[in-house]
Parts: C-alpha cells; sequence; structure tokens
C-alpha cells in the first residue's frame, strides 16, 4: 500500500481537521455585475448553487449553467432574424 493512500482524505474521503471533524470547501464569495439580460443573468446566478453543493455535484450545475447560456445566445441570434 503507498502512503498516498494512507493519508487522511484518501479514497475520496474529505480530510480532516486536528480535532477529527472534516474540512470542508468554503465558498468563493464571488460576486457579478447584472449584465442586463435577464436569460443570462439567470444562468449566471445558478452558479451560486454550487457553493452549497459537494464538489462532485459541480458538473451538474455547470451543465445547466451553459445549457441556459447556449438558449440566451440562440435566442439573441433569433431575435436578429
Amino acid at each position: 500500500m503507498s502512503e498516498a493512500a494512507a493519508e487522511p482524505g484518501a479514497y475520496g474521503e474529505p480530510p480532516a481537521a486536528a480535532d477529527d471533524t472534516p474540512i470542508r470547501p468554503e465558498p468563493l464569495g464571488v460576486t457579478v455585475a447584472p449584465t442586463g439580460n435577464a436569460d443570462v443573468d439567470a444562468a449566471i446566478g445558478r452558479l451560486a448553487d454550487a457553493d452549497e453543493m459537494p464538489t462532485q455535484s459541480h458538473i451538474e450545475v455547470y451543465e445547466d449553467v451553459h445549457s441556459g447560456l447556449r438558449d440566451a445566445l440562440a435566442a439573441l441570434d433569433e431575435n436578429r432574424s
């Protein structure tokens, strides 16, 4: 067995502090200025949901945001026609 596998936090468990409580990631607290486009603002606002989710669940949020931004871009193209 390698030493890395024996370290706290190995095998996908969060590392523990000195008192054995799990260390959890802290929200970054990034603020985003409104864009003026309600669809874009809603999609970007969804990113804040990732702060409350475990890291492995972030992909769901990112995919949802990406989809919302693509839809907003498509709507802009449709309005130009």
